[in-house]
């Protein structure tokens, strides 16, 4: 009996990921196809003649180059900010004691309610009335500190013994120091998590660059995908060429570390 329910629990979660992996195969296998078998009906699934002109035509439509410079340089930015603020966040709620803290965490934790979406005009006005419009910054500065992953954080900052802490303010080591030589060492793999779950979310941050930059000079990697929608209509086998190039290094990214993410995440939830 416990062989049959493990048989059938490996096949469930064998079809699920098959069908979570087969949106990422089919936007692969239809980037090297020609624009007859990405038309053909039925579909076929391996291209017959694999071509990298997609690819090729994609550089040469947009400027992708830039695009992943600005990409990788807000991405950068934005994993920098957030994990100092949520750092020092997370050890202010759960080590430092001060009037109302409990209650002002719980209302910091209320605010993931709210979708980014709902903040976007308040972002908008006070990005233009700091005169950052269709620049860089206005990309970073929206994004440099996360309530969620202060929440991680701080659940595992919780499961460090009270007694170390005491035992290092004894010895003469300050707030700072205790932080930065004893606590962000022993949260690395909570770390990890939060600046690989944060570099994905800004790398594939689409709406608030359209609405913050205007110019290409300016723009990410997710915005050159709207160089393939014209009135004329879509060639998908270059729209597919140009999103695999925006989706292929997070998929490496979270394939490389997926083990780090799933353990920090586990750790975060143990207590708080």
């Amino acid at each position: 009996m416990k062989n049959w329910k493990r048989i059938f629990i490996y096949a469930l979660l064998i079809v699920g990921a098959l069908i979570m992996i087969f949106p990422f195969v089919w936007m692969i296998l239809s980037s090297v196809k020609t624009a007859v078998e990405v038309n053909t009906t039925p579909p076929t699934f391996f291209p017959a003649h694999p071509t990298f002109e997609n690819y090729v035509y994609a550089f040469q439509k947009a400027p992708f180059l830039q695009y992943f410079v600005n990409s990788v340089i807000v991405t950068i930015a934005c994993v920098a900010c957030t994990m100092f603020t949520t750092i020092l966040a997370s050890f202010a709620f759960s080590r430092l004691k001060f009037p109302g803290r409990d209650l002002l965490f719980t209302l910091l934790l209320s605010m993931m309610m709210i979708p980014f979406e709902m903040l976007i005009i308040t972002n908008y006005q006070t990005i233009v009335s700091w005169k950052l419009i269709d620049t860089l910054p206005a990309l970073i500065i929206p994004f440099t500190s996360s309530v969620f992953y202060t929440f991680i954080l701080r659940n595992f900052f919780l499961s460090i013994p009270d007694s170390l802490y005491y035992s290092a303010r004894v010895d003469g080591a300050s707030n700072w120091k205790y932080l930065w030589r004893i606590m962000v060492p022993m949260a690395k793999p909570s770390l990890v998590t939060i600046g690989l779950l944060n570099a994905i979310t800004c790398w594939n941050s689409f709406l608030w660059t359209v609405i913050a930059t205007n110019s290409t000079e300016v723009r990410t990697l997710p915005f050159g995908l709207y160089a393939f929608m014209t009135t004329s209509g879509i060639r998908y086998e270059r729209l597919m060429a140009a999103a695999t190039i925006v989706v292929v290094p997070m998929i490496i990214l979270f394939i490389a570390f997926r083990k780090d993410i799933v353990t920090g995440v586990s750790r975060g939830g143990l207590k708080g």
